[in-house]
């Protein structure tokens, strides 16, 4: 009888890999100076039924296998092991491999049967070509419609669950316990027991590469970034935001949603960090009861900017608050950079369903805020909209290349909540489909229309494929150039 890790093999093995027991097959046979007729007369068996079997093309019989093992003089467990024999026998199989691959045959070659006449050079560049075209055919581009499309459908998605991400919330929470986190802003000191504690060592450089807001080396664990701020983001958000990836256990992106998808999670995971769940909600919690919700006071107890204290309560307002509510970022122009709403506010969105890139009403607060008296201090505002009236609150975070305003807004029915409910600051606007502010006022309209010519500024990324990559926008040579640099710091 055939044994296999010790018990009776009524049956092979379903996870047997023929390619590579044929190799073991023809491995062992070659070691014992034995030719498939010879092999062949052993067992009872015709040569070229164990060519068959060598080539991984034909599945041993039980009683063959058995047979095939004891003239070789090895256990069943080890002929059927998965491991190739060699590097010669595992490179013969990863040729095999790919040549079976629908993306190899592709190119409509002619098959490569490997002989031991091929040098294992030849078989190493052919492993490495091959890999190299699997990458490639991987990596995710995207047009902007494509990426439009991909961007409106995380948003529906993030929508569905209120914004609210349990897993992530309980790893970040498993992470803050681990360093004895208490309550109130997180201390440098507690940040790089973070670090550490997810087997990492923290490098500060002042040469990081302009395309990358991070650097990770994944084969040293080492984390690489600088101590300036980039935009809006400081040097610990960055930090966690990266280290988000590898405690949420991402892979490569297969495609730009997923790159977009694990973008938003490692996001997600640095805010759960810097404002956690077990102190925030009960902060917010005592805020509502006393009528006295601020996102400005969120902001200042943790430590954080306006934006992630805007958008972590979208995380936490529907699950916790009972509350819905709109967040959006944009620039002076009105552009939306950033947007989330659960609330019913209808934003302007192209025929992909996106609305990053649109312009929004000039009369709601995200705007209204750039024309108040005093742009940096908090603006409030209602506005009537053709379902409803949403109250406001919008603050400019400004920036070194670009001001950028954060707006968080809930219905009229939840403004009693808030400070700043108070405010006389009142708009009406019909957009994104009634006569509001897309056209001009009619009187406007009278004077100059057909009599004006303006020259648009270029706007050719519309035209343009998205950036390509494995991680879209990064210049590879520059970020293995800096880590070639610093191998041996």
């Amino acid at each position: 009888m055939a044994y296999f890790g010790g018990e009776e093999l009524s049956s092979l093995p379903s996870d047997l890999d023929l390619v590579t027991f044929g190799q073991r097959l023809r491995h062992l046979r070659r070691t014992r100076g034995l030719t498939l007729s010879e092999l062949g007369e052993r067992v009872g068996r015709a040569p070229s039924q164990l060519s068959l079997l060598e080539n991984g093309k034909r599945e041993p019989k039980l009683s063959l296998l058995t047979a095939l093992a004891q003239t070789l003089a090895v256990s069943v467990e080890e002929l059927l092991s998965r491991q190739p024999p060699s590097r010669r026998a595992q490179l013969e199989i990863a040729v095999e491999e790919a040549q079976r691959d629908p993306l190899y045959q592709e190119l409509d070659l002619p098959h490569l049967k490997v002989s031991k006449r091929v040098p294992n050079d030849v078989l190493e560049h052919l492993v490495g070509l091959y890999e190299e075209l699997k990458r490639r055919s991987i990596k995710p581009t995207a047009t902007p419609e494509e990426a439009r499309r991909a961007n409106a459908e995380l948003r529906g998605q993030m929508r569905e669950r209120g914004n609210y991400f349990e897993e992530i919330e309980k790893a970040a929470q498993k992470t803050l316990d681990a360093v004895g986190y208490s309550g109130g802003a997180l201390s440098q000191g507690q940040i790089l027991s973070i670090v550490t504690h997810h087997g990492f060592t923290l490098r500060y450089v002042q040469d990081l590469p302009q395309s990358v807001r991070s650097v990770t080396d994944t084969h040293n664990r080492r984390l690489y970034l600088q101590r300036e701020s980039l935009g809006m983001h400081t040097p610990r958000t960055i930090l966690l935001q990266t280290l988000g990836h590898f405690v949420l256990e991402h892979e490569q992106p297969r495609d730009f949603a997923d790159f977009l998808r694990q973008r938003v999670e490692a996001n997600y995971f640095a805010a759960a960090v810097l404002i956690p769940e077990s102190t925030a909600v009960p902060y917010l919690q005592e805020a509502k009861k006393a009528r006295d919700l601020s996102v400005e006071d969120l902001r200042d107890v943790y430590s954080v900017s306006y934006e992630m204290a805007a958008h972590r309560f979208t995380n936490l307002a529907y699950r916790h608050l009972d509350l819905v509510c709109h967040f959006i970022r944009n620039d002076e122009t009105g552009i939306i950079y950033k947007a989330y709403e659960n609330d019913g506010l209808v934003f302007p969105a192209d025929d992909t369903g996106a609305i990053e890139g649109q312009r929004m009403c000039r009369y709601w607060a995200g705007r209204q805020v750039f024309t108040s008296p005093d742009r940096y201090s908090i603006y409030y505002q209602y506005t009537d909209k053709p379902n409803g009236t949403h109250w406001c609150v919008a603050h400019v975070d400004p920036s070194r290349e670009r001001n950028f305003a954060i707006t968080l807004g809930v219905p009229y029915k939840e403004s009693r909540w808030f400070r700043g409910r108070e405010t006389t600051n009142r708009t009406q606007s019909n957009c994104p489909s009634g006569e509001c502010c897309i056209r001009p006022p009619a009187e406007l309209a009278a004077r100059w229309e057909g009599n004006v010519w303006p020259s648009a500024r270029a706007h050719s990324h519309v035209l343009s494929a998205m950036p390509s990559g494995t991680f879209p926008g990064v210049d590879e040579t520059d970020v293995y150039s800096f880590l070639e640099r610093h191998a041996d710091d």
